[in-house]
């Protein structure tokens, strides 16, 4: 590790993601942005981006940064962004919070879409299902809380991000493959993977238990260096031994209520 990472790293203002997702880090990201900081890296690789919770708020960044996710929908949500915002907006335009329309939405079939119609689908989805989830979603209202999707407030947000992610490379590959293709010296890996027991909550055969030990295998034998985030769970601890745990005790609001739930997690290093 330097003496001082900074030197190699360059300020970046961080931003907000443009919608809830499970898992999304919220309570975590300023503990490992800090974390991710204060290693060295020229490459900053992130092999489940998710909606970008802890990617986009980062404050500091390297010379080369690549998102990648396996779900279709957030790879190419981030592409559409990347590339065509303008025109995503010009179709968020005359949508409006309707129970009618999620459900409308949701019956669709992703893959009978266009990009833009199927990143368009995904955002709206996102901001209004209850709790972020991506699978089994329901539509989510809050009586006390403006309505979630209002392209007015929208519209800068997703300006912000796009001129985030330029200069960011974006990758659909499964985790293994993604570590593999960009594994050398000076690469700092972020791995946010389902939680351990939660494997099914992104989709089907996205993930699945049996890749918790091939991925601490293959993290064993990298060139680069990596942080990963998990629940704190005696499987985790048995599987990821010897590497290096920190452990976080966050809290938790249960079903949108003044019920708080206290849960563990952990930041394993290597």
């Amino acid at each position: 590790m330097l003496s001082n990472p900074q030197s190699i790293l360059d300020p970046v203002e961080p931003v907000r993601p443009l919608a809830p997702y499970i898992g999304g880090k919220r309570q975590l990201a300023k503990r490992l942005v800090a974390l991710i900081n204060s290693i060295e890296h020229r490459t900053y690789a992130e092999a489940f981006v998710g909606m970008g919770g802890v990617f986009l708020r980062r404050d500091q960044r390297p010379k080369a940064e690549v998102i990648n996710d396996w779900s279709e929908d957030v790879a190419t949500f981030f592409r559409v962004i990347q590339h065509h915002y303008l025109a995503f907006l010009d179709m968020l335009r005359w949508q409006v919070t309707s129970r009618a329309g999620f459900e409308k939405l949701l019956a669709l079939e992703p893959s009978s879409l266009t990009d833009l119609q199927r990143s368009a689908r995904f955002l709206y989805l996102q901001r209004l299902a209850f709790g972020g989830k991506v699978r089994g979603r329901g539509f989510g209202v809050d009586p006390s809380t403006p309505a979630r999707f209002d392209v007015t407030k929208l519209g800068p947000m997703i300006e912000a991000v796009h001129e985030r992610l330029a200069g960011v490379v974006i990758e659909r590959l499964p985790w293994s493959d993604f570590i593999a293709r960009y594994d050398r010296p000076g690469t700092l890996f972020y791995l946010d993977p389902p939680y351990f027991g939660c494997e099914g909550d992104y989709g089907r055969d996205l993930f699945d238990r049996g890749q918790f030990e091939l991925m601490a295998e293959q993290l064993r034998g990298i060139r680069g260096r990596f942080v990963l985030s998990l629940n704190d769970h005696p499987e985790v601890r048995r599987i990821f031994e010897g590497f290096e745990f920190r452990e976080e005790r966050l809290t938790y609001t249960v079903g949108g209520s003044d019920k708080a739930k206290a849960v563990g997690e952990v930041i394993i290093t290597g």
